[in-house]
């Protein structure tokens, strides 16, 4: 897959709430082309987690 069908991947499981589904997508898409609008859909995502989740980063 491209970086580009990896970084849509990732808003289609962030749409469903999939949220590590989308972070490694995300990821992928971020490995294959540093420069991928996957890099912005990953920091929203972060912050997304920070916020509703914060036990997924601090256990």
């Amino acid at each position: 897959m491209t970086a580009e069908e990896y970084y849509k991947k990732g808003n289609e499981h962030r749409q469903r709430g999939e949220w590590g589904k989308a972070m490694s997508c995300y990821l992928e898409a971020i490995d294959l082309d540093p420069d991928s609008p996957a890099l912005h859909a990953k920091e929203m995502l972060d912050n997304i987690m920070n916020y509703y989740c914060k036990d997924i980063y601090n256990p």
